[in-house]
């Protein structure tokens, strides 16, 4: 799934979820060592799980970063599958 994030360097988030758990996640544009150990880190995650710990996760003065912005897409995911 292709997500369209707001307020980060990135430009797009592509993930992928089977039975509700991650199994890969890549930010196109931004930080790529930030973005590669993000997913090294939620591989295998349930999606709730992923949200409740990404959510609110601000990046210095912006109000968003990209950890927060992939808890929205994994939200939109959640309500695109329900």
């Amino acid at each position: 799934m292709h997500y369209t994030p707001s307020g980060i360097c990135a430009k797009d988030i592509e993930f992928e979820v089977e039975n509700d758990v991650i199994k890969g996640v890549k930010f196109v544009g931004g930080c790529d060592g930030t973005h590669k150990g993000l997913n090294a880190l939620i591989i295998g995650m349930n999606v709730d799980e992923a949200i409740n710990r990404l959510k609110g996760i601000t990046c210095g003065p912006r109000s968003t970063s990209c950890p927060d912005q992939l808890a929205c897409a994994l939200e939109a995911y959640k309500k695109h599958t329900a």
